[in-house]
Parts: structure tokens; sequence; C-alpha cells
């Protein structure tokens, strides 16, 4: 082994996206030494040109949701075949927060005490209102923009203004209004103004890109590494961490990466480890960081380290219209969402409930892939027909389905499959429960009433859609009991206690919605935490 990881420091933190990012830049701020490790690089925005005729074809070479399609080389192999959805994820610099498309919501207060209220899933540690000053300083950072008094929560209003609304957002705020059922303007990490080190959207219709390249969305690369460096964090670029190294007390006292440029195994030492590498490659890592002291994995006394894994399984109601809309312009970020059937109900046959979530279908190609449509059109005499019927004139909800925490949903490392370093992947097991089934079924019944009523002449709903894992959360939940959880409500490891997990991994519950405002304000929280107690940190 070389330690040419360079000089030991007071912090390692293991992955560069939005909790990565925001830790970095909060203990860097406090004076602390800090070297954030970054299987990948940053986005090459230039590589792809939205101008381009063959924009929409080129953009998944190196954008794609999927890394088991990508395979960039910082990606690494995922076995999902027992999983009834793929895992979805950016391995790079800004991390999920480059191929997200912004949506932005808040947790509301019902999501921290599922137990409580509805017997299933688990309390969260902490509350809305331990989380709301974080939401609203997270928030200015990351140039939410949205109209503020939302009804389906405590008061708080956006930073920046919202986008313009338009005729698909104003025909389904008509049809809401008839049917009584709540409907509010999207919000979404998406500039208006310049904010940030971004420039306000211009809605050119090339938001169906995973990627931004106008630089309006508010990806971590841009809105937080740019200052971070300037603080004095080291960015180690393409370094793939092969374990946490413990010592014979069980501390933490740093990692060993392999630099994937030279192929040369390196050790970083630090007084403090921070975990940032999302739902699959956090409990990847603690499994792969077993020792004697620990044999069934780092942190991992509970049993929990990789199970409780939920994935929003998503579904869509697809509406046609005769008039032509502006679907195929501005954000693909959420126009609209609706929360009315966010909360368990009586006699649903299932526990809590989804987001309605307002999407363009947006570009020609948006016309004729299997999301929504649930299938691929196929060339033939019916090609140009079909496209004309649906190009800008067609809407979707999508379905954000709350996903509640089972054991039997879980990452594990494959037995055979290994990345190119010759480390043991990770093996996706996911199932739907009947529950859910129910749950979508109800869904796209109300999705399909507020379509029609909106004027839709045609509504179709899509069968689930495997393609859809973007939120990969629960798999080292936080909690009071050591028995019961990985973390405490700070994300500090029970096991080991100057090691840190602070990713969407520790999520008790999934709510209904897109979970990154969450995780960020969460990150907010929880480094300011380690900053407080830093000084009576156990080394």
């Amino acid at each position: 082994m070389n330690a040419g990881g360079g000089k030991d420091s007071d912090v390692t933190i293991i992955g560069a996206g939005p909790s990565g990012a925001i830790t970095a830049q909060v203990l860097a701020t406090a004076g602390m030494s800090v070297v954030c490790l970054e299987q990948g690089e940053y986005p090459d925005y230039a590589s792809i040109r939205f101008d381009e005729p063959g924009f929409e074809l080129r953009k998944d070479m190196g954008f794609g949701f999927n890394p088991n399609r990508r395979r960039m080389p910082s990606d690494y192999p995922i076995n999902a075949t027992e999983s009834d959805i793929n895992p979805l994820m950016w391995n790079g610099v800004g991390g999920g927060t480059v191929i997200y498309a912004g949506a932005w919501n808040r947790f509301q207060p019902s999501n921290f005490k599922v137990r409580t209220l509805d017997g299933v899933g688990a309390d969260w540690p902490l509350s809305y209102d331990d989380l709301a000053p974080y939401y609203d300083r997270v928030e200015l950072q990351m140039a939410v923009s949205g109209v503020g008094g939302d009804p389906a929560y405590p008061h708080f209003d956006p930073p920046l203004p919202p986008l313009p609304l338009g005729a698909i957002e104003r025909r389904l705020f008509k049809a809401h209004e008839r049917l009584g059922w709540h409907i509010w303007p999207g919000t979404n990490a998406i500039a208006t103004v310049k904010h940030a080190g971004l420039n306000p959207c211009v809605r050119r219709g090339a938001c169906s890109a995973p990627a931004c390249f106008d630089g309006a969305k508010a990806s971590v690369d841009r809105t937080h590494w740019p200052l971070n460096i300037k603080l004095g964090v080291r960015l180690v670029q393409r370094a793939r961490v092969i374990r946490v190294e413990t010592s014979a007390k069980g501390l933490a006292t740093g990692v060993t990466y392999v630099d994937r440029d030279t192929g040369g195994t390196h050790s970083q030492k630090s007084r403090i480890v921070v975990i940032c590498a999302n739902g699959i490659g956090t409990p990847r890592l603690l499994l792969n960081s077993a020792t004697s002291r620990s044999p069934a994995g780092l942190a991992n006394s509970s049993g929990l380290v990789g199970k409780n894994l939920m994935m929003h399984p998503f579904t869509t109601v697809t509406g046609l219209f005769d008039e032509v809309m502006d679907s195929w312009q501005g954000t693909a970020a959420q126009r609209a969402y609706s929360l009315e059937f966010a909360e368990t109900g009586a006699d649903r046959g299932f526990h809590r409930g989804a987001k309605l979530m307002l999407m363009p279908t947006g570009s020609p190609l948006g016309a004729i892939g299997a999301h929504p449509w649930g299938a691929e059109t196929e060339w033939g005499e019916a090609f140009h027909k079909t496209v004309y019927k649906r190009f800008g004139r067609s809407a979707i909800w999508d379905i954000i389905a709350e996903d509640l925490p089972f054991e039997h949903n879980r990452v594990t490392l494959d037995p055979e499959l290994k990345d190119d370093d010759g480390i043991p992947a990770p093996k996706v097991t996911y199932r739907y429960d009947a529950g859910m089934y129910r749950l979508q079924k109800f869904m796209q019944e109300k999705a399909m009433i507020s379509m029609r009523e909106a004027g839709a002449y045609e509504t179709m709903a899509a069968p689930p859609l495997k393609e859809t894992g973007w939120h990969i959360l629960g798999t080292a939940r936080m909690g009071e009991d050591p028995e019961t959880s990985v973390v405490d409500g700070y994300g500090r490891a029970h096991d080991v206690p100057n090691l840190f997990v602070i990713d969407g991994s520790v999520m008790p519950t999934s709510g209904a919605v897109n979970p990154t405002a969450t995780v960020a304000a969460l990150a907010l929280r929880n480094a300011e935490a380690i900053v407080r107690n830093r000084h009576g940190q156990a080394f």
C-alpha cells in the first residue's frame, strides 16, 4: 500500500454529491481540514451540445441514469436481477444532483412519525420542527424557486420566485379547484434569477436531458464545490474507496482507496470519517469494511446495514389533449404537485400514500419512449400519427409512492460480481408488497380522474416502471436504539463513534416526495453537529 493519499486530515469524506458537498463546506468553514474522495470526476457539460441534431440520442452516453448501461469508468456494476426496480445514480462530482430533475419538496410533519400515526415503518429521532431551520438555509444554497404558503405544510417561503405557469398547469389547477383537491405550483431547485453561481432558467426544452447545460439547475458541482475548493477542501477525483480502516479499539482511522488513474492503492488517514455514498454505495462500503471485530460489516452490530431499502416505486398516468400546449418547453422538473393523497386514508387497503407530480412529456423522443407510455413506440405506419398525437399535446402525472421499509428489501455483497478494481459489487434485492400494488392502482385512478377533469380525451396508466430507482434510501437507518438502527439522529455510527453516515441511507422512512431536500437539510444539520462536538469527539 502507498501512503500517497496526502497529508492526514481532520476529516475524510467519501462522496462529492449533495451530502458530501454540504458537509465539506460546513466543516471547512469551521476551520477543519477536509479531504473528499470521489470515484468519479466533474461532469463534462461541453461533451454534449443541446443545439445539435443528435442531442437527444447522445445525452445518455455520459449522463444516462443507469450505471449498468452507462458503464463509465466511475461506475461500478450492480446486480439488480432480483429487484423490481433498477437503481439509478450518477457517480461523479455533484452526484445525483447532476441528473435529478430538480423537483424539491420538504417532508411533511407526519413523515417523521409514521410508526406513531400508522403503526408501520419507523419514527425518526427528530421532527419536522427540528429540521425546518435547515430546510430554510439549504434552500437558499440550492436556489429553490416556488410559491410560499402551501397549505400541506407549515408555512415557509421558497427563496426564489417561481417558474411561470404554462398551459398544462393552468388546466390542472382549474380541474383540481373543481374537484376540491390540493394542488400547488412546482417547487424546484432551479434558478429563476441569477443566484449562487447559477443562471436563470431559459426554459428552452433541453431539460429533457438529465444534466442542465444552461447552468440553471442547482447541482452541487456548481453551487458548492467552487467555494469548497476556495475554503481549502482537497477534492481527490477518480478515487474509489475500498474500505474504512479501524484501530484495535474499533475507531475509524481513515480509508484505503484506489487511484483509478494509476491503479495504485493509497491510505488517507483522518480523525473522522464521513460516508456520503448513497443508499447503495454506503452499505456496500460498510459491508466491505468487515473486520475480525466486526465480521458482519462495520457499524453493523444491529444487523441492519443494507436492510430496509426504499426506492420510491414510480408509475404514471398520461393525458392526451386536443389542444397544443407547451409540454415541449420549459423545465422537466415538476410543473405542479398534489399531496391530496399523501397521507393514510381510511379503508384504502394500504398505509401512507403518494405525490402526484405534474410533468411534461417534453421533447420528440419523450413522445415515443417507454416512459411514460408503458412501451417504446415501434416504427411503422402509425409512428408519425403517434408522435403527432402526443408531442405537445400531453402531460404526465408521475406518481411517487411512499415506500415502507422492509428488511427483506436490501443491499448485500454479491458473492461473484466485482468492479474493475476487484472490489465486491452490491446486489440489490427489492420486491413490491401487496400494499404497494393497491396504492399504485388507487393513485392511478385518482390521476385519471384529474386528467379527465382537465379535458384529456384519453388517459393511459403505465404498469409499474422498473427504470425509476432514483431515490435510494434507508439502508443505514438512524434511530436512538443501537439494536434497531445503525446511526443516531446526527448520523453518528452507534458502533464507531468517529464514523458518520450522511446521506439518504440514514432515512427511516421515505415519505411520498422527492428526498433531496431532506437529504440536504440533514447534511447541513448533522455536519454542524460534528463541528459543535468535535472537541469531545472520541479518537
